[in-house]
């Protein structure tokens, strides 16, 4: 299959720096890289006028990475709090979505979107759990999503301790188990 030949507006992970001329399948330039503005078709007028407006470029590009970075600076170790219903053995019912994450981040004072979410798999049990958001294509920042019945056991959570079966084992645990004496021996046949 032909390939088509593109200018990289912006990074883009795993294809290349801003100005590269790269060479995608037809499909990822016309679903996702012209539509998000990411990229324009390497023809004979894009690559003048990709000249003549080059520095220009670079310079908004290296302007949203220092306020990106300033950002991040500035919340990073960001928890947010996720309230979700789940079962005794601590499994949800139903997952976290992305769009819960950018909600509850957008709650707690950092304003993205769920584009700018990165989940490698859906959230399915309560805990900590670390998410990566793409500020900029070149400034990631690590966010714990602490997934909870309640706000208490949220607080415990971000403490560290146990909380549903894994408390109950804990506690069972750490109570003393009989000790036979010497007069209560077993019967032993």
């Amino acid at each position: 299959m032909a390939q088509v030949e593109l200018i990289l507006l912006q990074r883009v992970e795993k294809l290349g720096q801003m100005g590269d001329l790269v060479k995608v399948k037809p499909g990822y330039a016309r679903n996702f890289l012209l539509p998000q503005k990411r990229a324009i078709r390497a023809n004979k007028a894009n690559l003048e006028r990709f000249e003549t407006e080059r520095a220009q470029l670079e310079a908004q590009n290296i302007k949203r990475r220092e306020e990106a970075e300033r950002l991040a600076e500035r919340v990073g170790g960001l928890t947010v709090v996720i309230i979700r219903q789940a079962g005794e053995s601590g499994s949800l019912y139903g997952s976290v979505s992305v769009r819960d994450i950018a909600d509850a981040a957008t709650a707690s004072g950092l304003t993205i979107n769920r584009t700018q979410v990165i989940l490698t798999h859906p959230i399915k049990s309560l805990g900590l759990t670390k998410v990566k958001v793409v500020l900029h294509p070149e400034v990631l920042i690590d966010v714990t999503a602490n997934v909870a019945r309640s706000a208490e056991e949220a607080e415990k959570q971000a403490r560290g301790e146990a909380i549903g079966l894994a408390a109950e084992e804990a506690e069972a645990a750490l109570e003393p188990s009989p000790v036979f004496g010497l007069d209560d021996q077993p019967d032993v046949d």
